[in-house]
């Protein structure tokens, strides 16, 4: 394969697995989102005839409102990611993970599972997004190597 041609599947990747993975990612919480709510409406029905109606539990929908900057955050680490694989390095996933980890730990260490709940589901959605990508790249490469 020849160079141009390498760099432009390394580039097409790069923005598969970044960019495109902000969308997927979004709607998945969306699909969480849908589910928590649909959860809380049966809840609230059924109590309904007991004493009234009770609270809608929309703590995922609320955290992703306290979690700022994780579309950024996200991109990054899409990024990151890629980056690793492509460039025969999958251990720097885990120095992402951890810097990842530190720089939202203050926001994650509150009483309300929610926010680590909808932290550890937009990570594992975006790893498994931009691997998925890198390994499409990583495999073109080993077919054409020959």
């Amino acid at each position: 394969m020849e160079i141009y041609s390498r760099v432009t599947v390394v580039v097409l990747g790069f923005l598969l697995a970044t960019v495109a993975g902000t969308p997927v990612v979004r709607g998945l919480f969306r699909l969480v989102d849908w589910q928590t709510r649909r959860e809380a409406q049966r809840r609230e029905a059924a109590e309904e005839g007991e004493g009234g109606p009770e609270l809608i539990d929309l703590r995922l929908v609320r955290a992703g409102k306290e979690l700022p900057g994780g579309r950024w955050l996200g991109l990054l680490e899409r990024a990151a990611t890629y980056a690793c694989i492509v460039a025969g390095f999958p251990a720097g996933i885990g120095v992402v993970m951890v810097v990842k980890g530190f720089g939202r730990y203050p926001e994650l260490r509150t009483p309300d599972t929610a926010k680590s709940e909808r932290f550890i589901i937009g990570t594992l959605a975006s790893l498994l997004w931009a691997s998925l990508w890198a390994g499409a790249v990583a495999l073109s490469f080993s077919f054409t190597a020959g």
